[in-house]
């Protein structure tokens, strides 16, 4: 299938969600079908049904597109395991964009399927909530590299969110500071500044609030330590321990998610080819971009599962 030696698994994070996805590894695929049947469970409403179904409007929003992203995800996995017989090798990493994370340490068994879709909707929630109490938005600043925007950043009261790939990154903020980052960026050389339809200023302080929610419900959880190395968004080092997969965990919802340097660490490390498990295809684009000489695959459907046979 792969020379697992130098491959790593990677999830995608919130704005991959379309209507109908997963649909085709629910009908083929029992063990897929199994993950999506436990979130309906897990969080008491049809999930499914919604990824399945629509409508877009109630998928896109971030209390449900989390969840929804990383059950469908963890289908995608879980069909990949029933099409070798319950044999895949595991990955020499792993990692996810933000929301992904959760996904990842799923993989690396750091807590159990259920956790991860319970976790991510609970996270959803917390971040809308925030969202809504101090309004914000993100921004894609397309062209610009990171010292001269952070100058933006510096004088508009905003902050860089994602450091996506050469040439794309991402500032959060209050609106009104981000529609002033927006214009200046542009006059200061950025190609294009498109807003995101996202709910809130995601990785600011401003979903603080979000935090302290998520902390008091990881605080009451048991994690394992992670079974093979989870590249962390906000250090793009592995995590290794149950405390710092709890500080990452809490870290990643207000800092910078560093997805250019954590795929620059793989590569560094050994990692020449980057399976892109669950909706979408934004974070091999990514990758591509990053480094060309690295292999990529994308398997989000019954097509590219059967493949792998």
């Amino acid at each position: 299938m792969f020379d697992m030696k130098e491959v790593a698994f990677i999830f995608p994070g919130q704005g991959s969600q379309w209507v109908g996805m997963g649909l085709d590894l629910y009908s083929s695929f029992a063990t897929a079908k199994s993950v999506f049947d436990q979130a309906d469970d897990v969080l008491d409403f049809p999930l499914s049904r919604m990824c399945f179904e629509g409508p877009e409007e109630e998928l896109r929003k971030t209390i449900n597109a989390q969840p929804a992203l990383v059950t469908t995800s963890l289908a995608c996995l879980q069909a990949m395991r029933e099409i070798s017989d319950d044999k895949l090798p595991q990955p020499v990493c792993t990692a996810g964009h933000s929301l992904g994370e959760y996904t990842a340490l799923a993989l690396a068994g750091v807590f159990d399927f259920a956790t991860a879709i319970h976790l991510s909707r609970e996270r959803g929630r917390l971040m809308h909530q925030a969202g809504q109490t101090q309004p914000g938005g993100m921004a894609a600043i397309i062209g610009m590299d990171e010292a001269p925007l952070a100058e933006v950043c510096q004088q508009t009261g905003t902050v860089i969110a994602n450091i996506n790939c050469p040439g794309q990154i991402v500032i959060s903020g209050p609106q009104n500071n981000l529609t002033q980052a927006m214009e200046l960026a542009r006059v200061k050389g950025a190609l294009r500044a498109i807003p995101l339809p996202v709910s809130g200023a995601f990785h600011t302080s401003l979903m603080q609030p979000a935090v302290d929610g998520m902390s008091e419900i990881l605080d009451a959880l048991d994690f394992h330590e992670p079974a093979i190395p989870v590249i962390a968004n906000t250090s793009a080092q592995p995590l290794n321990s149950t405390d710092g997969v709890k500080a990452e965990l809490r870290q990643q919802l207000c800092h910078c998610v560093r997805w250019q340097q954590s795929i620059e660490y793989m590569v560094a490390t050994g990692v020449s080819t980057f399976v892109e498990i669950g909706p979408g295809k934004v974070l091999t684009g990514l990758i591509k971009r990053i480094n060309k000489e690295v292999k990529t695959m994308n398997i989000n459907d019954n097509e590219t599962i059967r493949s792998l046979a």
